[in-house]
């Protein structure tokens, strides 16, 4: 489930750049609107409570606000970098959450965890190459931005899984307010799209949305410790379609960086399993 989570992943982004020049936050709302329809229909049917708790509105919109960053982030250098680095840059969210877990779970940073933290973070200025003439600097850093924002609201979740509030309902939350925080930035600059466009951008909601279903799917099978590494295949399918697609080839620092952070997630991979050995 994980892996075909990844794979829709990674279709998202492909049919994100392929909507065109249409503006950032145009984009986010089409991701949004879709995954937030998706999320109201299985709450209709599960007949699910709308209600939450009041002490948790503060992580809702936290979440919102963290989430909306992140994608907002992602689809820019989506448009503006090769599919793999743009991927790449979006999956550094597993080492940022481990900082943000700090702040809302309390959890303790131990110091392999810094030290694989540290290395993820090199792999990724491997990819990022900070430098005045990089003409590419502003959409990485864009990328690593969404990162942030996406390692920010997986803790979020987190600690609302951990006060009861149901993913359905934190993914109808999640949607409807970063619809509606879009609707001022599309007023003031909306660029009508055409029926290629339109379909294009439903695409890259309903991937999506079998994206965020599918691991939901996965880590309710198998503790995250067990199957996060698989994860980072997405950035197998993100670099085959932009090759495939758009004639992506990385260069070598982004290929350096690649293989420094997938390192880094697989030390980690391995360190939480042997910190937390399997319950059989």
């Amino acid at each position: 489930m994980i892996i075909i989570s990844a794979f829709c992943f990674a279709l998202m982004n492909m049919f994100v750049r392929l909507s065109g020049d249409l503006p950032t936050p145009e984009k986010s709302f089409f991701r949004n609107f879709v995954a937030f329809i998706f999320a109201l229909v299985i709450m209709i049917k599960n007949k699910d409570s709308f209600s939450f708790q009041k002490r948790n509105l503060p992580l809702l919109l936290g979440r919102s606000i963290a989430g909306t960053i992140g994608i907002l982030g992602n689809f820019y250098a989506v448009d503006h970098l090769a599919l793999g680095d743009a991927s790449i840059l979006n999956k550094m969210s597993p080492f940022f959450a481990i900082v943000f877990s700090l702040i809302f779970l309390k959890e303790k940073l131990k110091f392999p965890q810094v030290v694989i933290l540290i290395g993820a973070f090199i792999g990724a200025m491997f990819v990022v190459k900070p430098s005045f003439v990089n003409a590419d600097l502003i959409p990485s850093l864009c990328g690593l931005l969404g990162g942030i924002g996406a390692g920010a609201a997986y803790s979020m979740v987190r600690a609302l899984g951990k006060r009861g509030e149901k993913g359905s309902f934190i993914v109808l939350f999640f949607s409807g307010v970063s619809c509606l925080s879009m609707i001022p930035f599309m007023i003031f600059d909306f660029k009508m799209f055409s029926l290629q466009q339109l379909v294009v951008l439903l695409l890259a909601g309903l991937a999506a949305a079998g994206g965020q279903f599918s691991i939901t799917a996965a880590y309710s099978y198998a503790p995250a410790r067990e199957i996060s590494i698989y994860d980072y295949s997405q950035i197998i399918f993100a670099s085959a379609l932009g090759f495939f697609v758009f004639a992506d080839i990385p260069d070598m620092y982004s290929v350096i960086g690649y293989v420094i952070i997938v390192a880094m997630a697989l030390v980690m991979f391995i360190y939480n399993n042997r910190k937390e050995p399997s319950q059989n």
